[in-house]
C-alpha cells in the first residue's frame, strides 16, 4: 500500500516544510494498514463459495455508498496526517480488501488486479470509470453460479462446504 502512499507523502512533507515529516507520515500510515492486516489475520477463517460470494457482492454494493465515495475522496486529497489519510484509504479500500480475503490472500492474480484497482482509485481523481462496483457485484454472482469458472480462485474452496 506504500507505493500508492507517495503523491500524499510528498504533498504532505512539501507542506509541512520539513524532511521530517515524511517517515513520520508514512510510518503512521503503514502503522494503520498493519493494524488492518493483524485483524484480517486473526478473524481469517476457511471459507465456502457462498461465503466467497456474499462478501465480493457486499463489496460491489460497498462501493456504490456514501460512506465509500468520501474516504475515497478523502484518501485521494486529505494529508494532514499519515494516521487520518491511512484510516481514509483503508475506509477507501476495505471492500476490495475483503475480496482479497475470500478469493485467496495468496492468489498472485487477485492480488494483482486488486493492487491496480486500488492503486488507480488513491492516485487518480475520483471518476465513475475507476469504480467497477458492478463487475464486483457481478464477479460475486459468478463465484455463486459456477465457482470453477472464476480464475484464480483458491482451488479447494470448491471442496469446502456451501456456507
Amino acid at each position: 500500500m506504500l507505493p500508492g502512499a507517495v503523491p500524499a507523502v510528498l504533498r504532505h512533507t512539501h507542506a509541512s516544510g520539513s524532511a521530517l515529516a515524511a517517515p513520520v507520515f508514512a510510518a503512521s500510515y503503514v502503522a494503520i494498514w498493519a493494524m488492518v492486516g493483524v485483524a484480517v489475520y486473526e478473524v481469517y477463517r476457511p471459507h465456502g463459495i457462498v461465503a466467497a460470494s456474499v462478501v465480493v457482492i457486499a463489496a460491489g454494493v460497498y462501493e456504490l455508498t456514501p460512506a465509500k465515495r468520501n474516504s475515497r475522496v478523502m484518501c485521494h486529497e486529505n494529508t494532514c496526517s499519515g494516521l487520518i489519510y491511512g484510516l481514509d484509504c483503508v475506509g477507501s479500500s476495505i471492500g476490495l480488501m475483503a475480496m482479497l480475503v475470500v478469493l485467496g490472500i495468496m492468489s498472485v492474480p487477485w492480488m494483482a488486479i486488486r493492487a491496480v484497482v486500488m492503486v488507480a482509485q488513491k492516485v487518480l481523481p475520483a471518476r465513475s470509470s475507476f469504480d467497477v462496483p458492478l463487475a464486483i457485484v457481478g464477479l460475486g454472482i459468478a463465484i455463486l453460479a459456477s465457482p470453477a469458472s472464476v480464475p484464480g480462485l483458491v482451488p479447494d474452496m470448491g471442496h469446502m462446504s456451501m456456507t
